[in-house]
């Protein structure tokens, strides 16, 4: 069959191509500046210093600014500890924030309604910077990769969006389940999970992002630079031009100067690629896991 077509009168076209120039120097203005950093991480240090303005292809190439980074110990020990930060306190939180909005989505729960209306109030106030540290402190989780994960394991807002979405799934089918002999933790895995799995993966991406750009906790709670994740050896590089613990172990240790802003955009892609590899898997879900879980339960 074939489609229609719907002449467009003149506004109508000068509008929708208003939308899409404006949409183009959108996308131009986010992807430029990821050129550029991927363009100046290839690029010859002596020729890259002489560069003051936007560089989209570097007239002499070269990867040993990368050989450089993935050399380094200490760069390659952040790196590891973020993954497992963001590993553990990813799964962890969203099994508890899984497992709370199953409870909480309960009308019939004991204290559901008072529990939500706390977890709502924490969004608006809390104890803030001191009084967080003296518990971390108080714990027994300074200076332990604990104190990266278990604080920031959950978050009031994912609980929010978790029970919303799970209070759209009809009731007649845990009551047939039930039925069935089907507990708990049975309808939980079996129903509830495959029914807001869009959800889960926003709240996957919302926990994952979150704590791979962490860094002010690790400022405060870790002592040992063997703990450091990659964010925070990043923030020393970039903010603090920093660049000595990793040219130091590596054959350019005494042109740290020279390969000093090569290095830099080398360990920003480190650092953001895994991001853009991981964004395109999570972003179908994205929309219908926002929609479902801001419906009015």
């Amino acid at each position: 069959m074939r489609r229609k077509y719907i002449k467009q009168s003149v506004p109508e076209r000068i509008i929708r191509a208003v939308i899409y120039i404006f949409m183009f120097l959108m996308c131009v203005i986010c992807l430029a500046p990821i050129l550029h950093v991927a363009a100046c991480s290839f690029a010859e240090p002596k020729w890259l210093l002489q560069q003051s303005g936007l560089v989209l292809w570097p007239k002499y190439q070269t990867i040993k600014g990368y050989g450089i980074v993935f050399s380094s110990p200490s760069l390659m020990n952040s790196y590891l500890n973020t993954f497992f930060y963001v590993g553990t306190a990813t799964t962890l939180g969203v099994l508890v924030t899984v497992m709370g909005a199953y409870v909480l989505s309960k009308r019939e729960a004991v204290w559901s309604s008072p529990i939500m209306i706390m977890i709502s109030f924490t969004m608006l106030f809390n104890g803030g910077m001191i009084p967080t540290y003296m518990v971390v402190r108080n714990l027994g989780l300074l200076d332990t990769r604990w104190a990266m994960i278990i604080p920031g394991c959950i978050n009031a807002f994912n609980i929010i969006i978790m029970r919303t979405a799970m209070n759209t799934i009809p009731k007649e089918l845990e009551e047939s389940a039930k039925l069935d002999g089907a507990g708990p933790m049975r309808i939980l895995f079996s129903i509830y999970l495959p029914l807001v799995k869009a959800t889960i993966a926003v709240i996957i991406l919302y926990y994952a992002l979150g704590h791979w750009n962490s860094w002010f906790s690790a400022a405060i709670y870790l002592k040992s630079r063997k703990l450091y994740p990659l964010q925070l050896m990043l923030r020393e590089i970039l903010m603090q031009n920093d660049t000595k613990t990793i040219t130091s172990t590596s054959d350019v240790a005494g042109d740290s100067d020279l390969y000093k802003e090569l290095v830099q955009y080398c360990c920003i892609m480190v650092s953001t690629v895994p991001v853009l590899f991981f964004y395109p898997f999570v972003m179908k879900y994205f929309k219908s896991g926002v929609m479902v879980g801001s419906l009015k339960g």
